[in-house]
């Protein structure tokens, strides 16, 4: 870039962090308890629901991993993994959202481990392997947002990895300890937003600077199979392989994890009203297909921008995550105001990663805290002391993320697919059994939920490398083992409790 280009560029990106931080600072002066803190209050509307929902959702893999691989292995796995996010989010919306908001104020819980604690009346084990679940896999998810940050800004200027991917990491930790839940929801409503802007301005510009809609389609067709659903293939290889049943049910299970997925589920602990959750699934619902429609769409015109001589043809699977920051590079030479229009675009890719990583301290920051340090050691702490933890929880996982993401090499879709798989399978059941099976007690959800998080560990690394039938994604196997074992323990051991068993009809005939 261009000394002028990158002063606009920077402008932008400047202005939309002071943004950030500013709504940190108004929202600071809302956290009168650790519940205002960590759950808003329950007093978000079906907008900000929805929105910051999927915000917190579609991290960096929306701006930087989908794309990437669309771009270099075609339509396949990246479309098929697609569809199972988009039933996902609705079946999360249409199964989990409403009864879990309506469970969690009843018991008043204000975090997934305290929910689970109560709903099964299980005051220490329960409580803190979820917590030490949210910890062991929420450290690595956020690592790989701050190693976006630090990709972004490398690949751009040609800044220092580390020194970028840190000050991105000061800055969202920033906003994310001054005004916790509320701000980090108003922030992912902002951020969702310049998102949207960000990948249709990107669509736009790179079907111009490719040659136009039919030589992105004709560069697509010369090679075979990229925009077959059926058939796997690299760009760099001539190897056409079948993209068949397994590795079609494989991807579809990315859907499944949104079942347990910590800093989704608050949203819907959050709502002020639970029956504006059918609008909430509306929104969400429709901003999730499209984004996701259209990132993948930038990742096969960014192919044949590649090809046109536009950007780089990048050579791996790593390297391609950066298409769209190359292709605001590209816009940001062609003047001022394009310059400005390039560094929204770069801010669109910061908000896809801060809009997930704020939400991820504070889930994690939650478990420390207020789950592991008031409830399972019993720490008496004033509420001034306690916030004073929250906060300086969210630091301290913060500092570990940052030693995680070294590694500027590492990719950001592996690193986010196994976070995933590993919520999914340690929570998503017991979510699930939990608010539709009576006779589910703490010794099948504890099993459930330590089956799930171990099996994703050792169909990673043992079960997985086999391949052949074998290379499933873990999270399906996982997800299947866990709640098999939720079923088998309960029906084994004791019923619930008559006050469990009452306190389900309650939630479950509500109107």
């Amino acid at each position: 870039m261009v000394l002028g280009s990158n002063i606009a560029v920077i402008t932008s990106i400047v202005l939309y962090l002071a943004l950030m931080v500013v709504i940190g600072v108004v929202y600071s002066k809302k956290n009168n308890s650790v519940g205002d803190f960590y759950l808003g209050g329950r007093k978000l509307g079906p907008l900000v629901t929805a929105m910051s929902a999927e915000a917190s959702d579609m991290s960096s893999y929306l701006l930087m991993g989908l794309p990437g691989l669309a771009y270099f292995c075609g339509l396949a796995e990246v479309g098929w993994t697609a569809i199972g996010l988009a039933a996902g989010t609705y079946l999360n919306f249409l199964l989990v959202a409403q009864r879990l908001r309506r469970y969690t104020a009843k018991l008043g819980a204000i975090t997934l481990p305290d929910y689970f604690s109560k709903r099964f009346n299980d005051q220490r084990a329960l409580r803190l392997l979820a917590a030490l679940v949210i910890i062991i896999f929420f450290v690595p998810y956020t690592a790989s947002g701050f190693a976006a940050c630090g990709k972004l800004f490398s690949n751009l200027f040609g800044w220092d990895y580390m020194t970028t991917m840190i000050v991105s990491a000061v800055i969202i930790v920033l906003y994310t300890t001054m005004g916790g839940f509320l701000a980090a929801s108003f922030t992912d409503l902002i951020q969702s937003i310049v998102m949207t802007v960000a990948l249709l301005i990107v669509l736009g510009f790179g079907i111009r600077s490719a040659g136009g809609w039919s030589a992105v389609v004709e560069n697509a067709k010369s090679i075979p199979g990229y925009l077959n659903l059926n058939q796997s293939v690299t760009i760099n290889s001539a190897k056409v392989s079948s993209f068949g049943f397994i590795p079609v049910v494989s991807t579809l299970a990315w859907g499944l994890g949104y079942f347990g997925m910590p800093h989704i589920l608050l949203r819907f602990m959050a709502i002020e009203d639970d029956k504006k959750l059918k609008v909430s699934r509306r929104i969400a619902s429709t901003w999730v297909v499209i984004s996701m429609g259209v990132a993948i769409l930038i990742g096969i015109v960014g192919f044949a921008a590649s090809n046109a001589g536009a950007i780089t043809l990048f050579e791996n699977g790593s390297d391609s995550e950066a298409v769209i920051v190359h292709l605001a590079q590209l816009l940001s030479q062609r003047g001022t105001g394009a310059a400005l229009i390039a560094g929204l675009i770069i801010a669109g890719i910061l908000a896809s990663t801060m809009s997930t990583a704020d939400s991820q301290l504070l889930a994690a920051s939650s478990s420390v805290s207020e789950d592991i340090a008031h409830n399972v050691l019993g720490l008496k702490l004033s509420n001034k002391t306690t916030m004073l933890l929250a906060r300086l929880t969210v630091v301290v996982i913060s500092a570990i993320a940052i030693f995680l993401a070294q590694d500027p090499g590492s990719s950001i879709f592996g690193i986010v697919s196994f976070a995933w798989a590993g919520f999914g399978a340690a929570f998503g059941p017991v979510v699930l059994v939990s608010l539709f099976w009576k006779r589910a007690n703490k010794q099948g959800a504890l099993a459930g939920m330590f089956v799930g998080g171990a099996v994703v560990f050792l169909w990673k690394y043992l079960v997985r490398p086999i391949g052949g039938a074998w290379d499933i994604y873990e999270l399906l196997p996982a997800f299947l083992c866990a709640t098999i074992a939720i079923f088998v323990v309960s029906l084994l051991t004791a019923k619930p409790e008559k006050e469990i068993a009452e306190v389900f009809d309650e939630v479950h005939n509500m109107k």
